[in-house]
Order: C-alpha cells, then sequence, then structure tokens
C-alpha cells in the first residue's frame, strides 16, 4: 500500500486522474446493474440481457479505431474531456426509459454510451505514460487497475442495493454526475509541454485525408513487435469466453440463484473483491520477477481463471459460488496487471492511442461474438452448460501464450526512450 499513498502524494497529475477514475467508474456500475436489472424485471429474457450487452459492444468496436486515430492526432486530455460530458449528458436519458419501459431505449442509450467511451479509455491508457516517471509507471498501472475492480466491487455491490431499495433513478443520475466530476478532474492536468499530444512527424494534408493508412500504420506497428501483437491476442482468448460471462453474471443471479438486484450486485461485487486481491498481488510480482518468469506467471493464472469460472458454473450453493468467482477473477487480475504494465513500457508514445484503442476494439469484437452466443445458447441449453464452455474458452488462451512462449516467439523488446516526453511527467503545477 506505501507505494500507491507515496504516487498519490508526489504526483498531483495522477492524483487527480484517480479521483476522476474512482468516482466515474462505480457510477458505470451503478448503471449496469439498473440497466441489465431493469431489462430483466421488464422481459425475463437471456437473449434480451445478450441484446443489450451487444448494444454496447458493437458501438465500442465502430467508435474504437477512430478514437486511436485521434488520440494519436491530438490533445489527450481535450478528447478525454468531451468524451465525459458527451457521456454525462446522454447517462441522464436513462431516466426516461424507466417512464416508458421501452427496451429498445435501453439499447439506443446504451449504444450512445459505448460511442463515446473509446475516447476515454484509450486515451487514459495513452497518458498513463506521460504523467507517471518511469519508476512511477507500474505502480500507476497496478493502481489503476486495482482502483478499477474497487470500484466495480463497491459500485456495484452498493449499485445493487441502492437499485433493490430507492429504485433505478438514483443510479442513472448518480451514473451522470460521475463523469462531471471526471471530466473537471482530467481539466485538471496539468504538463510543462501545455499539452498531450503525441509526439509526432508534421501532419500534412494527405494524412489528414487517409486516416485509414494512420490506422494501418499502427497495426504494422502492433504485427512488427511479438510481445504487443501476443498480449493483443490473449486478451481475444480471454475474451471468447469472457463476453460470455458477461452474460452470464445477470442470469447467475437472476435465474439459477434467485437472488435478484442485490444478488448481481454481490456477484459483480465478489468479483471485484477478487480483482482487487489480484491487483495487490500482481503489482508485488511486477516488482519482483524478470520478463521470463512473467511470461509463465501469465500463463498459470489463465489456466486457474478458467477452471475456477467452471467449478464456480457448477455450484449448488450461493456462498460456494462467490467463493469461485473470487478465485477466478483474482487470477485474471495478476495476468492483467503485468500484461498492462509490460504494454505501457514497451509501446512508443506515436502508437499508445492506436495500440490500446486497437486492443479494446479487438477484445470488444470476440466478446461481442460470445455475447451472442450465450444470449443465443440461453434459449436451448442450461445457464450452467453455458457457464462451463466460457470457463473453457477462457483457459484456451494460456495455451496459445504458453506455446508462443516456449517456442520463443515471445522475445522482450528494446525499450524505447522518447525525450520529447520525459519532461511532462510528474508535477508541473503545484
Amino acid at each position: 500500500m506505501s507505494d500507491f499513498t507515496r504516487l498519490l502524494a508526489r504526483n498531483r497529475n495522477y492524483r487527480f486522474t484517480w479521483a476522476g477514475q474512482i468516482v466515474s467508474e462505480a457510477g458505470d456500475h451503478f448503471n449496469n446493474v439498473a440497466v441489465l436489472s431493469l431489462a430483466l424485471q421488464e422481459t425475463h429474457s437471456g437473449a434480451v440481457i445478450a441484446a443489450l450487452m451487444l448494444s454496447r459492444a458493437i458501438p465500442a468496436v465502430l467508435a474504437g479505431p477512430l478514437a486511436g486515430i485521434l488520440l494519436d492526432r491530438f490533445d489527450r486530455r481535450r478528447i478525454m474531456i468531451a468524451s465525459d460530458l458527451v457521456r454525462g449528458v446522454i447517462a441522464l436519458g436513462f431516466i426516461v426509459a424507466i417512464g416508458y419501459q421501452q427496451t429498445w431505449l435501453l439499447y439506443l442509450l446504451s449504444a450512445l454510451l459505448m460511442i463515446a467511451s473509446p475516447f476515454f479509455t484509450s486515451g487514459r491508457s495513452a497518458i498513463l505514460p506521460s504523467i507517471a516517471t518511469e519508476e512511477e509507471l507500474h505502480t500507476a498501472n497496478s493502481l489503476t487497475q486495482t482502483t478499477g475492480w474497487i470500484t466495480l466491487a463497491a459500485g456495484a455491490f452498493f449499485g445493487g442495493t441502492a437499485v433493490a431499495r430507492f429504485g433505478y433513478q438514483l443510479a442513472f443520475v448518480f451514473n451522470s454526475l460521475s463523469f462531471f466530476f471526471s471530466a473537471y478532474c482530467i481539466a485538471n492536468l496539468r504538463s510543462i509541454a501545455g499539452h498531450f499530444r503525441a509526439e509526432r512527424h508534421g501532419l500534412n494534408e494527405t494524412q489528414v485525408a487517409r486516416p485509414w493508412h494512420e490506422y494501418r500504420e499502427g497495426l504494422g506497428y502492433m504485427v512488427g513487435s511479438p510481445l504487443i501483437l501476443g498480449i493483443a491476442l490473449i486478451g481475444v482468448g480471454w475474451a471468447s469466453g469472457g463476453g460470455a460471462a458477461q452474460v452470464l453474471f445477470t442470469l447467475f443471479s437472476e435465474m439459477v440463484f434467485k437472488r435478484g438486484p442485490e444478488g448481481l450486485g454481490q456477484l459483480w461485487g465478489i468479483a471485484g473483491v477478487g480483482l482487487l486481491i489480484g491487483g495487490f498481488v500482481g503489482n508485488r510480482l511486477g516488482k519482483r520477477v524478470g520478463f521470463e518468469a512473467y511470461k509463465k506467471i501469465v500463463f498459470f493464472c489463465y489456466l486457474l481463471h478458467g477452471g475456477a469460472y467452471i467449478v464456480f458454473s457448477q455450484m449448488p450453493t450461493w456462498p460456494l459460488a462467490l467463493l469461485f468467482m473470487g478465485i477466478s477473477r483474482a487470477s485474471v487480475a495478476v495476468s492483467s496487471v503485468l500484461n498492462w504494465s509490460n504494454l505501457l513500457k514497451h509501446v512508443e508514445d506515436r502508437f499508445r492511442g492506436r495500440v490500446f484503442a486497437t486492443i479494446e476494439t479487438m477484445n470488444w469484437s470476440t466478446m461481442m461474438l460470445s455475447m451472442f452466443a450465450a444470449g443465443t445458447a440461453s434459449q436451448y441449453v442450461t445457464v450452467r452448460a453455458i457457464g462451463a464452455a466460457s470457463g473453457v474458452l477462457s483457459s484456451s488462451t494460456a495455451i496459445f501464450w504458453g506455446w508462443a512462449n516456449w517456442t520463443g516467439r515471445l522475445p522482450e523488446p528494446c525499450i524505447t526512450e522518447d525525450p520529447e516526453t520525459v519532461e511532462i511527467h510528474g508535477d508541473p503545477v503545484a
């Protein structure tokens, strides 16, 4: 914990980023619980839950490439602020959906919310090496991810409780206000350079008219780096089962264990606790293990993650189901912290927006197919059977990673130094 507190005490820019993250992500989970519970209450259909997930995934997939290009071309801070303001307005629209009781409104608003999302989430990843020194970067990444998992646990639990006791309006209002607070925090970021644009060659009219050329350039950079491509593909393997898992959370809570909104909040909450534990473990391991050990840890974590999820899906009682869910999430958290720290360390600044947006797009695309498959399958087979298949698919990513590692296809990249970005680390403004 001392690493985290020292980082927050001495790095003003990261403090503001962190504060905005806490509130906005807690609001996201209030929204998730409220929307999914509202949809199931009105339709009692697993297919509708899958459709809602797809309505969030498809826009994120479509917006991802554009987000990456813009984040590498313009000031990343300004793009993140615009994303927050737009999402704050959209989030209020869910209140209208309560009164009209029209499922299509939930689809539309979810889609609009997610169109704006990649501009912020990929931007936050791209900007992190610019607000943390090289020595702080692993700790900053660990705290960012751990904070996301804390807000998952707290936001889901309190979101479920709030919806059950006070109704859906409170969740949607809080979600909206959280985006405006995040925008305020990001607006307070400062740099000596006076901006948060990526260092790049001069922009000419040909480049402006050919954004696809810039995106392909980013793809070529990823393909040319085996580690970066490997981390991207291992995420795709996880998402092949992870998308179904997003749908199954609601189905297990509402239909298998009959726990309602509170149960859904508890399930997401215990998942957040597991992720939180894994985040702390990942932070400690990242400072103690070398590159070769890191790759082996990732392999074993994905095996344990998928195996524990399979066991979760077959548990007869709620407490045991929650226990194995926590184990599953703790395992994937360790690998996530280690993988993301390596990305932040090795991806060049001029490609960060496109790399992180592309990885997010790849994950959402795969999750979209997984969600669709789970929603369709829920009409024909049991939820428990779909859960077991989801765990198997999530673990399969370990096979690819292990094969690539043991055949020498994942060498450590050379660390590239970008002297133009060093001066904007730390606290330029008191």
